[in-house]
């Protein structure tokens, strides 16, 4: 199938471009920097989904993982979502849409606008798998917790702050991008049938109540 995925030059976005590629899909990335995936059925493309979407056919997995964190998170992780999802999501051939999201849509932890980007990210999705139902496609957001990325090496790396987000964590760790490149692929290409959903992999973190009562 034919696969468009924004965010593609590291991280995240970078993982699920090669586990598509892995399975033997052709894979269109859009990112503003340059990509260091050297694949004949990868095609990348340097543009700024807020101000340059050039024309591509026939999109059948729509991928939206470009983001940012305490940057114009609004007009990265919202506005320009919102433009790419319109133009190469919304149309006859579209099989799924994945938007990537994050479980601070859902906590409202972390910086202001990341929180409410993210958070406008879950009720756009619900939007888009109303109108592509038409089509026969899905459309869910997968919404990470902690990731090992070069963004998070300011506190992965810090040993205080980490003991305190492990404390946070029940499962222990973060995931790696590659563990949420799988997630990425079930909910496209695996799933035919959940549809306007949105899917928390944070290792538990979201849920940790502590519960204080006597022994």
């Amino acid at each position: 199938m034919i696969v468009l995925i924004t965010g593609t030059s590291q991280g995240i976005g970078r993982a699920i471009a090669q586990l598509f590629l892995a399975e033997g899909h052709n894979v269109i990335g859009i990112d503003r920097q340059a990509s260091s995936i050297a694949d004949e059925a990868y095609t990348h493309i340097e543009a700024d989904i807020r101000h340059s979407l050039p024309d591509i056919g026939d999109v059948e997995i729509l991928i939206n993982n470009a983001g940012t964190q305490n940057e114009d998170d609004i007009d990265v992780n919202l506005k320009a979502l919102i433009r790419v999802t319109e133009k190469y999501g919304v149309q006859k051939s579209i099989k799924a849409i994945l938007n990537i999201g994050s479980a601070s849509g859902h906590t409202g932890s972390e910086f202001p606008e990341y929180a409410a980007s993210k958070g406008g990210v879950i009720a756009y999705t619900k939007n888009v798998a109303l109108r592509v139902a038409g089509y026969g496609a899905v459309c869910n957001s997968l919404d990470p917790g902690g990731v090992l990325t070069p963004l998070n090496d300011c506190v992965v790396n810090d040993p205080e702050l980490w003991n305190q987000i492990m404390e946070q964590t029940p499962l222990k760790k973060w995931a790696s991008p590659e563990e949420i490149a799988r997630w990425a692929y079930f909910l496209t290409v695996t799933n035919t049938f959940c549809t306007g959903q949105s899917i928390v992999v944070d290792g538990g973190e979201s849920i940790n109540s502590r519960f204080i009562w006597p022994e």
